[in-house]
Parts: C-alpha cells; sequence; structure tokens
C-alpha cells in the first residue's frame, strides 16, 4: 500500500448531496495531491432504493463537478474501467460469498435462523433492563454442518460475525480525530450476509477496501462508529486496515446535521440554479478544511496544491447560502464574458427569449449585466427587458399612464429616437435624448424618468436605462413608445 489510493463510494439511491460531493472532492484532492489514484465505486446492494437513473445523476453530477476518478464505472457507458472490476457491489456477491464462507470455516462466523420476532423479543427485554439492543442469539455455537442441513431444509439465516470472545479495545489513529478507542463489547453478534446473501455495508465495505488496495478512507464523521466492526473483520481476516479520517459533519443554519428538509442540497439543484461548478467545488472545500494561506477564492488546483489532512477541522461547518452565492459571483465575474453568454443560453432558451446573434451584442450585453448576476439563473429577468416578445405594459404603470406630462414626454422621447436613424444608440445619445425630452415636454424628476421608463419596460421601475437602452435596437424602442402611447388613448 506504498501508493495512495482513495475511493467515493456512493449509494445510488437518490441525487448527490453536497456532503457527498465534499467527500469526493477530499478524496479527488487528497489523491491528486500524494500523486494517488481516485476510486468510484458504486455501494447498490440496497435493492429496493438503487436505481440506474440514481446511478446515472451522481456520475453525471461528478463529471459535471470536474471530481473525475481512475478508476469505477465508466462516465458515458457505466461499464467497469479498471484491474478491480467489478465495481458495482450488487456484481461482487460472489465474492462476499467466499469470504464469508472462510470465515463460517474458521469459526468466526455463524448461520444465525433467528425469527424478526425473536429478534424483536430480545431488543424489548434489553431496552426494558437499559442494556444495549444486542443480540444474543442461540446458534453461535451450532456447527456448520448442523447449519448446512437447516438450509438445505429450507430455513433462512443470516451469517453473523461472532464478538463474544473478542474482549479487548480497538485502537487507532483518526487523522483528524487523533487515537480513538472502541471497547469491543460496543457491539454484539454483527451481520455480514442477508438472508438473501446480500452483503451488509461493513462487511462489503472492508472487503472492496482490502481488495481495491485502498490506503486511505476519507469519509464523514456519521460512519465513525461503523469503523469498529469493520475493525473487527480485518482483524478475523489478517487483513492490514487502510488508515482513517473521519470528517466533520456539515451544519445547516441552525446548527443541526444539513438535511434536504430544510432546503435543497442536491448538486443538481445548484446545477439548475446556474451555479458554477467551480464555485461549488470552491466552497464545500472550506466547509471542513482552510487553505495554508487563508485564501478563500480558489481554483481547483490551487486546492489541490494546498490539501492535507492535518488542515481538516473537527467542528461541523455550516452551509452559508448567502456566502456560496457570494462566492460563484466572483466565479462568475472571472469568467470570459463569451464564456458567460454560452452559459446563460440554457437559461435564455427556457424563457424563449429571442435575443440578436450578434458575438459583439452578446458580450456587451454580458459586461452589463454580470455584475448584477450572482448565479446564472438571475440573468432570465436581467435579459427579459430586452426581449421584445416579452414587452407589456403592466398596471403598475396606469399611475404614471395618467400624470398630465406622459403624453408629451412619451411623444418626444419616440420621435427624439426616431430621428437618429442609428441601429442602437449609446449611453452617451441615450442622455442627450432624455435631456432634450426634459425641455420638450417641459417635465423633470420622475415626470420624466418614470414615463420613458414605461415606454422602454412598461413598467415605472427597474434597471437603470442608461444600461438597458443601448441594447435595445432603435426600431424597437420606437415601437415600444407607440404600444405605450396607445394605451393612453
Amino acid at each position: 500500500m506504498s501508493k495512495v489510493r482513495v475511493r467515493f463510494a456512493p449509494s445510488p439511491t437518490g441525487s448527490l448531496h453536497v456532503g457527498g460531493a465534499r467527500t469526493a472532492l477530499y478524496n479527488y484532492l487528497y489523491a491528486k495531491k500524494n500523486g494517488g489514484e481516485f476510486v468510484l465505486r458504486i455501494e447498490d446492494t440496497d435493492e429496493a432504493r438503487s436505481s440506474q437513473e440514481s446511478l446515472r445523476g451522481v456520475v453525471d453530477d461528478l463529471v459535471w463537478l470536474n471530481l473525475l476518478w481512475d478508476e469505477g464505472v465508466e462516465p458515458q457507458t457505466l461499464a467497469d474501467m479498471g484491474p478491480c472490476a467489478p465495481y458495482r457491489q450488487s456484481e461482487r456477491q460472489k465474492i462476499y460469498k467466499e469470504i464469508a464462507e472462510k470465515l463460517l470455516n474458521e469459526g468466526k462466523a455463524y448461520y444465525c435462523f433467528m425469527t424478526e420476532a425473536e429478534i424483536e423479543s430480545q431488543r424489548e427485554a434489553a431496552k426494558a433492563e437499559g442494556r444495549p439492543p444486542q443480540i444474543n442469539s442461540p446458534h453461535q455455537d451450532l456447527s456448520l454442518a448442523k447449519a448446512q442441513e437447516k438450509l438445505s431444509a429450507g430455513e433462512k439465516a443470516v451469517v453473523r460475525f461472532k464478538t463474544k470472545h473478542l474482549k479487548k479495545d480497538y485502537i487507532f489513529t483518526d487523522h483528524i480525530r487523533g487515537q480513538v478507542t472502541f471497547p469491543s463489547d460496543m457491539v454484539g453478534d454483527f451481520v455480514l450476509l442477508r438472508s438473501d446473501g446480500m452483503p451488509v455495508y461493513n462487511f462489503c465495505c472492508v472487503v472492496d477496501d482490502h481488495l481495491m488496495r485502498i490506503s486511505h478512507v476519507l469519509r464523514a464523521e456519521e460512519h465513525l462508529p461503523n469503523t469498529l466492526r469493520q475493525l473487527m473483520i480485518y482483524e478475523a481476516m489478517g487483513w492490514t486496515p487502510p488508515e482513517f479520517a473521519h470528517m466533520s459533519l456539515i451544519l445547516d443554519e441552525e446548527r443541526q446535521k444539513l438535511s434536504k428538509r430544510k432546503g435543497a442540497v442536491a448538486t443538481g439543484h445548484f446545477k439548475n440554479e446556474g451555479y458554477l461548478p467551480e464555485a461549488i467545488l470552491n466552497f464545500i472545500a472550506l466547509l471542513g478544511w482552510s487553505h495554508p494561506d487563508g485564501k478563500e477564492i480558489l481554483t481547483l488546483q490551487e486546492m489541490i496544491n494546498g490539501f492535507s489532512l492535518d488542515r481538516l477541522h473537527t467542528s461541523g461547518a455550516v452551509f452559508d447560502r448567502v456566502k456560496l452565492k457570494w462566492m460563484n459571483a466572483q466565479h462568475l465575474r472571472a469568467r470570459d464574458n463569451a464564456e458567460i453568454w454560452k452559459l446563460l443560453q440554457p437559461f435564455l432558451a427556457r424563457e424563449k427569449m429571442e435575443l440578436p446573434m450578434d458575438p459583439v451584442w452578446q458580450e456587451k450585453s454580458v459586461a452589463a449585466f454580470k455584475t448584477s448576476m450572482e448565479v446564472l439563473a438571475d440573468g432570465i429577468e436581467l435579459y427579459r427587458p430586452l426581449n421584445d416578445k416579452s414587452f407589456v405594459v403592466l398596471p403598475e404603470a396606469e399611475e404614471t399612464l395618467a400624470w398630465e406630462p406622459t403624453k408629451a414626454v412619451l411623444v418626444a422621447w419616440r420621435d427624439l429616437v426616431a430621428a437618429t436613424g442609428k441601429e442602437y444608440l449609446s449611453e452617451e445619445e441615450f442622455l442627450k435624448i432624455q435631456d432634450e425630452v426634459k425641455v420638450k415636454a417641459n417635465a423633470k424628476g420622475k415626470n420624466l424618468f418614470m414615463p420613458i421608463r414605461v415606454a422602454v419596460i412598461g413598467k415605472p421601475h427597474g434597471t437603470e436605462l442608461k444600461i438597458l437602452v443601448p441594447l435595445i435596437k432603435t426600431s424597437s424602442l420606437v415601437d415600444r413608445a407607440n404600444k405605450v402611447i396607445a394605451k393612453l388613448r
């Protein structure tokens, strides 16, 4: 295990949660920093909840985040890719069965034929007496031959790992939490294989980590209690366990474990809202880790260069959605205008907007709007006033249209814009025309500005006209003004 090999092992039972994305990121960073390998393993033994659709979504989210793996399922076809295949646990049952049979033959595991009713009865008794709900199976000393007879007769059994004789402390050094001690009596005889032959998490996790030569296991602290059972299995098999690092939880604003019940936390949701992948990575990297130079805005390469396990925090980090938006805005503004225009296309197409195809206009519009965008979805309302088909005179304009100077302002505005003969006005030309309208219509203040704004965007309040007007064709400005004037009649 001289080479660093780490893994991210999602269960395809739903979307990729930001907590899972952070686990994937930290494993990726550690592998890249140490010239190691990053493995994607799929823990799909929960047949009832696992789905191909969820697997496809998780894989696509990881690709979007640019967290590309060296081994695992291939991103496009989901076929195996690497020397340790298969990488889906549902396809590794033969391997788990062989390891379980070895433990059974060595007397380190046994077939347990307890019914659900018997198990529940023991749990209730333990609860009433204030004891841990550990199972005391009457089959722990049943010979393998007798167990085989019962199985041949059609009885169902799980395979349990024997723990009663392991009277000692299990001690390991966690890269984040230091020395951790677990007394063996914290757990009773636990299940390795269910009665249908499917392995439980702790068993297949150990088998796969060993056979895939995983050197370091970086995972959330909620997995810390699982480590005791896993160390017992490593010991029983005579295998060297990997090094462990259990990362702090991500918390919500109330300092509770981050949950989808308190708001969207799926990576796909943030993608659909128009967050950039580099901003998501930057933000979640700092939820439990800090850069050695204290930097906040980081590229993926800067994260790789600065990453080390000794900079991972033991305390939970709050998922601050306001800060995430701020960070996304920083990354967005660092992008080239032409790139931002391309990224905006799915959001503008969603609203069926018809906007100029001229690249010069497109880059000019992005330059005007990008400081007002925190996420790409913000572009929808910023660009809406530029779409002629979106132009309507809204009810909130009625008061402005009723003012005495309004008609004179609108007519002067229309005539002066039409008289320029230009395709677009510059900001300076717009301001000059506005001053001329002021004189011609003998209007000032809100009596001047609000009618013109209604003529441009259909309402008296909104984005500054000196930003919008240079992005709208003068022919469109004239048409819009005529529609508003027609309302007066």
